[in-house]
């Protein structure tokens, strides 16, 4: 019996696209590999897994479709992406003998596909827990998810840690060296949770909601995994199991004296002293000091760097403190305000960045380099 549907080649590139992540991963299960695609009356529904992650997607089939009856099979992830990529216009997708064919002007194609009983067991049955904008989780995610490490020694560092209680929603990472931190009072829950999402599964939800455009989403859970739910997609994850480490005490600001600098220019003179790192782990001098910052790094392979910029509201005894510039500035890309506001107590506790605006505060820390520094 002969099933057909229509598709048109670049949303459901798009969508095959979204999937190569999770169905290229290399896993013990060869099905993995595969995408599950469900053809109904009205809707075409595609899944992959990894076992570790795994995301449904849907495409509106319209009328000019005409599946006889809903089916199910598997067809390899990869394959279908790389054939897709090279077709135009409508696509005119098949189920003939055991195999998927595509049809695209005078271009004709086919795929073999396996029976859909092979394909492992997909997440199901997902409680919502809350309603959030696309544009403000995909904000705060930006804000924090550079920091988290890729192989750090404690699995737990290398993950985002989400938690929601019933004053705010708040997102913190750390590599040991530098903490961020974002927070909102927009979301909130009676009873509180934490999650440590992986880094992965991070930046796979940061390309979905910078490719979907969804205006809003749901954060859910379906059993032990954490599911954000938009209008075309489901993407569900595990978690990490390790415990994110106690960041609240080295958060506390008390002793601690404000100061303001302009953003533009602290930046400018980060960057050039990045320059002259040359790949090394050199530490910058910073010089506080009422109504300026004084700058210096001495390269001996390459050069030197002096500067002083004005600083604003900065009050007491000088503060003579060294940092890794790198660490400084990468953070400072979450900030948008013409000054830095900031806070410091001496030369051994960490520079602490702030900024709030309207419902929404971000928090970026740096420890200091000397050999008494304390990691996170």
């Amino acid at each position: 019996m002969e099933n057909s549907f229509l598709v048109e080649q670049k949303p459901f590139m798009s969508l095959l696209a979204s999937m190569q992540p999770i169905c290229t991963k290399r896993t013990a299960l060869d099905a993995t590999s595969y995408i599950l695609m469900q053809v109904g009356y009205k809707e075409l529904v595609l899944k992959s897994t990894d076992l570790e992650i795994s995301l449904q997607a849907s495409y509106l089939l319209d009328g000019t479709s005409s599946s006889a009856t809903p089916y199910s099979c598997m067809v390899s992830g990869k394959r279908i992406f790389d054939l897709v990529k090279e077709l135009e216009g409508t696509i005119t997708c098949n189920l003939v003998d055991q195999q998927l064919v595509l049809k695209a002007g005078g271009v004709t194609l086919s795929l073999n596909i396996k029976d859909a009983q092979e394909f492992p067991p997909f997440p199901e049955c997902i409680e919502n827990l809350m309603r959030l904008d696309g544009t403000v989780l995909l904000d705060m995610l930006s804000k924090v998810a550079f920091l988290i490490p890729q192989n750090n020694a404690n699995p737990a560092l290398n993950g985002l840690y989400l938690e929601v209680s019933e004053k705010q929603m708040k997102m913190t990472t750390t590599d040991g060296h530098c903490l961020a931190q974002v927070s909102t009072s927009m979301y909130t829950l009676d009873e509180p949770k934490k999650w440590l999402l992986p880094r992965r599964a991070v930046f796979e939800v940061k390309k979905l909601l910078e490719g979907s455009g969804s205006s809003h989403l749901f954060l859910g859970l379906c059993g032990n995994q954490l599911v954000f739910s938009g209008d075309s997609f489901n993407f569900f994850t595990k978690l990490l199991a390790d415990p994110f480490p106690q960041y609240t005490p080295i958060l506390n600001k008390q002793g601690f004296r404000p100061a303001t600098v302009d953003r533009a220019h602290f930046i400018k003179t980060l960057r050039r002293s990045v320059c002259l790192l040359s790949g090394q782990f050199i530490a910058t001098q910073f010089g506080f000091h009422r109504d300026e910052l004084s700058v210096s790094m001495d390269n001996k392979e390459v050069g030197q760097l002096t500067e002083k910029l004005a600083l604003d509201a900065f009050e007491g005894d000088s503060i003579d403190i060294r940092f890794y510039a790198p660490y400084v500035l990468s953070g400072l890309q979450a900030f948008s305000d013409d000054k830095l506001s900031f806070y410091l107590h001496n030369g051994s506790k960490p520079i602490i960045f702030e900024s709030t605006h309207e419902d929404r505060q971000v928090t970026y820390l740096v420890m200091p380099v000397s050999p008494t520094t304390a990691q996170l």
